[in-house]
């Protein structure tokens, strides 16, 4: 990086272990990763995890049967091998022998039974349960029609585990990278709520909790137990949860932190593509941002309302002018290089914007709104420099709408709970995939989903058509089935669609091993520091 030199501080956190000086021997020095994370974790316990600020820490306290490689494809995690049944029914998963928990315990399948158990189990609060529900019974399981023991999960030996779907699932492996399907230590958990606290928490990953200081650092440990501790290079990993993009990147070349992950300030993207080429990561995520409405509060139920504020927004504008990312203009939910799908677009998408604000207007005085009759909006959004400009451009552009709009930020954690508890109009938030898969994006909306359905809508078509794929192993019927449930909500629009992202990362040129994918996900056990 041109300018650029090594600070102080961040060369004396990486100084050679047992380096000699005028013959003397230092001090033993930790090799420690500094990441932006962004926000406040609202729980670390990784079956009610939601946000991708809580997934980055808990992925490096927990592994699954299967992680995902440097290039984002499916690997072994506790899982050493596994085989899948001719009809695509069950799933049996090896488990290493030498497997362990942070406290030296063995990782067992009883362990994935019991814990794949408490995600469903509807006391649990899981809020990501859904992601789940291909394997047998569990939707059964977590609306309470039966007893968690009818999930389709067993263990025929410590070392196996058998997991029973209900039908053919192409991206099932993909699922099980989530953390939602991650193990927890079940002596550990029955303690109480405390159990993911410093000092409490028995996890099974690279990494274990140290300390965790609310709004100032949660700082992990190299875990000795760990199966494959010999290949982990990094000792402690400090996530920082400061909002401030501006003063993020203002530490960051302070060298205060080594990662900043998914979190740069739009009016700096510029200069720092043309200062820092080497350090800045943006490339192609599997996510889209949108507004949901809040379709059980008038006049969000009514469509025509709903559609015409989305025929309003000039998306070309917002990414050219506003977000200045690289993000493309979204006319659907699913973005283009999903695996085996087709991506769908509204019906308006070739309209000119003059005609879309025409026929917009015309919409909202059907609707009974125009210059006699304005109407009110709140519109949501999280704490955050770049959200705030995008809830501004928006509101001008609902403005030739004659709409009046009352902005409304608060932070992370506030921000997410007002959403699940319905307690907004219209929100700004997004969407990032778990897995490669169209399913991932359009499940949301399904009546059965009870946390991600921000916009609580409810269609039978919509319903009829993501079961039916869901029972459908024939790809391209499969496929053709999504395509028809997309159509609807496009038609139905109780989300505003405004553009698929990039990630946007800044990664210090010691950092080895990242590398980049769809899914923007960075294991640190698979990183080093250069000394």
């Amino acid at each position: 990086m041109a300018g650029f030199t090594l600070s102080p501080a961040r060369a004396i956190l990486t100084a050679l272990t047992f380096s000699w000086v005028i013959g003397m021997p230092s001090a033993v020095a930790e090799t420690v990763l500094r990441i932006a994370n962004l926000a406040e974790p609202e729980t670390l316990d990784p079956h009610r995890v939601t946000t991708p600020f809580e997934e980055n820490i808990t992925r490096n306290l927990f592994e699954g049967l299967v992680v995902l490689d440097p290039k984002g494809n499916v690997a072994p995690g506790v899982a050493e091998s596994w085989s899948v049944s001719e009809d695509g029914l069950t799933y049996r998963f090896k488990l290493r022998p030498n497997a362990r928990w942070s406290n030296g315990d063995p990782v067992t399948s009883g362990d994935f039974v019991f814990s794949l158990r408490r995600v469903e189990d509807p006391k649990t609060l899981s809020r990501e349960a859904e992601d789940l529900y291909p394997i047998k019974n569990a939707e059964e399981v977590n609306t309470g029609k039966l007893d968690v023991t009818a999930l389709g999960v067993a263990a025929p030996d410590e070392r196996t585990v058998e997991i029973t779907l209900k039908a053919p699932t192409p991206y099932f492996l993909q699922v099980l990278v989530m953390e939602q399907a991650m193990p927890v230590h079940e002596k550990t958990v029955r303690l109480g709520e405390d159990w993911i606290k410093p000092g409490k928490m028995v996890s099974n990953g690279a990494y274990t909790l140290d300390d965790w200081k609310p709004y100032s650092h949660i700082r992990l440990v190299k875990n000795p137990n760990y199966w494959n501790a010999g290949k982990v290079a990094i000792d402690a990993v400090v996530f920082d949860p400061t909002d401030n993009l501006a003063t993020v990147l203002k530490r960051y070349r302070a060298g205060e932190f080594d990662v900043i992950i998914n979190g740069l300030p739009n009016d700096q993207l510029g200069w720092l593509k043309q200062n820092m080429p080497k350090e800045l990561h943006v490339v192609p995520y599997a996510n889209i941002g949108l507004y949901s409405f809040n379709t059980a509060k008038p006049p969000f139920n009514d469509q025509r309302v709903r559609q015409a504020l989305t025929m309003a927004v000039n998306r070309e504008v917002l990414v050219e002018k506003v977000t200045r990312g690289g993000e493309l203009p979204a006319y659907g939910i699913v973005p283009d290089g999903i695996a085996d799908y087709i991506s769908q677009k509204v019906s308006w998408a070739k309209m000119s914007q003059a005609d879309r604000e025409a026929a917009a207007i015309k919409l909202m005085s059907e609707a009974g709104y125009g210059p006699g009759k304005p109407l009110n909006v709140r519109l949501n959004y999280a704490t955050s420099e770049n959200r705030k400009q995008i809830a501004v451009a928006i509101a001008a552009m609902w403005k030739k709408l004659g709409v009046n709009v009352e902005l409304v930020n608060t932070e992370q954690k506030v921000h997410a709970g007002n959403m699940r508890r319905g307690d907004f109009e219209v929100v700004l938030h997004g969407w990032i995939a778990d897995y490669n898969d169209a399913q991932d994006f359009l499940f949301q909306w399904q009546t059965s989903t009870k946390e991600q359905n921000f916009a609580r809508f409810s269609n039978p078509d919509y319903d009829r058509l993501m079961d039916a794929a869901s029972f459908t192993g024939d790809p391209s019927k499969r496929a053709q089935l999504l395509q028809q449930a997309e159509q609807v909500l496009l038609r139905e629009m109780p989300v505003l669609p405004i553009y698929f992202g990039v990630a946007r990362n800044l990664v210090d040129t010691r950092v080895k091993g990242w590398e980049d994918n769809l899914l923007n996900i960075t294991y640190v056990k698979n990183l080093s520091l250069e000394k």
